[in-house]
């Protein structure tokens, strides 16, 4: 009789472990929607939340504009909500491609610009700048350099046929710091008054002057790659256990490998080209997603991509809000991501 007592007991101890766990994996997937609405609120002019709501559905109904000044809708419809997007799909864009990245290379510490990506994206916007283009020429310039980066890594390492993924993080390594180089080269020869700002500031990361132009290609690549990520998640906890277990199982782990690095290259470029340089958020948010969720890609991609829509929409409300000048991203991704994945480290001791 207590052995059934103590089965019971035991069971319903595993139920309650999971509601709870359910719970939190729900609620982490609605956190960006949450600071979304939070983040058209709060600025230099502050919005309360029924005006915003009132602000995003004016446009289909007409009335619901009554009573709001144009100064609010104003700056929830062109100014904020823009941005606020924005920051959201470049931090699940980086996030969830530092997830395949570490996934796909069995390795705690990369991240989507191993290839040499961001680089490649740094020099082509510095380009660009130094040659006097608009935003558009900016964005263009910078994703397709970096693409080139990762097109230029891919192609020297297939120079050797032993150990390909070995040659190709080597090869990342360096066509990014080739491109590292031109870019500080770029930087060198501008005119230091006007362009050698603009290049600095752009490589620092930042918002300021998104708009609803810089979006739909962000947020196509960020929709579509996100769910091609998802659909193949079973098949990188396959990944991530080697190659030789893959092909046991019937993959082919380099063809995959390579569809990832293709999807994940085309997400982190636009993302980039959009926000510039942005740094810690595909190698922090990870193992924070690890320690809430576990392991397994099904719930580690979708936590992902909330984790990282969340936590760049949270470093923006502090960059634009907490000092009396704009902060680049970059700069508190890195003051404040170090810190996070030093403890996160500690916290998860018994390994990634």
């Amino acid at each position: 009789m207590w052995r059934v007592i103590i089965l019971r007991r035991v069971r319903a101890a595993a139920g309650v472990r999971m509601n709870v766990r359910d719970a939190i994996y729900i609620g982490l997937l609605s956190l960006p929607l949450v600071l979304i609405i939070a983040s058209l609120m709060i600025g230099l002019y502050t919005i309360s939340v029924e005006n915003v709501t009132r602000a995003l559905l004016s446009p289909v109904f007409p009335d619901l504009a009554a009573g709001l000044t144009q100064t609010e809708i104003t700056l929830v419809q062109r100014i904020r909500l823009p941005r606020v997007l924005s920051a959201a799909l470049i931090g699940a864009t980086l996030a969830s491609t530092g997830v395949a990245f570490q996934g796909i290379f069995k390795n705690p510490l990369v991240d989507s610009n191993l290839l040499g990506v961001t680089s490649g994206a740094g020099f082509g916007a510095a380009l660009a700048l130094l040659l006097g283009g608009t935003t558009f020429l900016v964005q263009g310039f910078a994703f397709g350099f970096g693409l080139l980066a990762v097109s230029l890594a891919y192609l020297g390492s297939r120079l050797y046929s032993s150990a390909p993924m070995i040659v190709l993080t080597l090869m990342g390594i360096l066509i990014g710091s080739f491109f590292g180089s031109l870019t500080s080269l770029m930087k060198y020869v501008a005119d230091p008054l006007n362009t050698l700002p603009a290049i600095t500031f752009w490589l620092l990361g930042g918002l300021t002057g998104v708009t609803w132009d810089s979006l739909p290609i962000l947020a196509v690549l960020t929709v579509l790659g996100g769910a091609f990520l998802w659909l193949v998640r079973w098949r990188l906890n396959i990944l991530s256990l080697g190659d030789a277990e893959a092909a046991t199982l019937g993959m082919n782990p380099n063809h995959l490998k390579l569809g990832i690095i293709v999807c994940a290259t085309l997400m982190t470029a636009a993302a980039v080209a959009v926000g510039g340089v942005i740094g810690w958020i595909g190698l922090v948010i990870p193992h924070a997603g690890r320690i809430i969720v576990g392991p397994d890609h099904k719930r580690l991609i979708p936590a992902s991509l909330a984790l990282g829509a969340s936590f760049l929409l949270v470093i923006d409300n502090i960059s634009r809000t907490l000092f009396p000048t704009e902060v680049p991203l970059g700069i508190l991704t890195g003051l404040i991501g170090v810190p996070l994945l030093i403890g996160l480290l500690r916290r998860n001791r018994t390994g990634w």
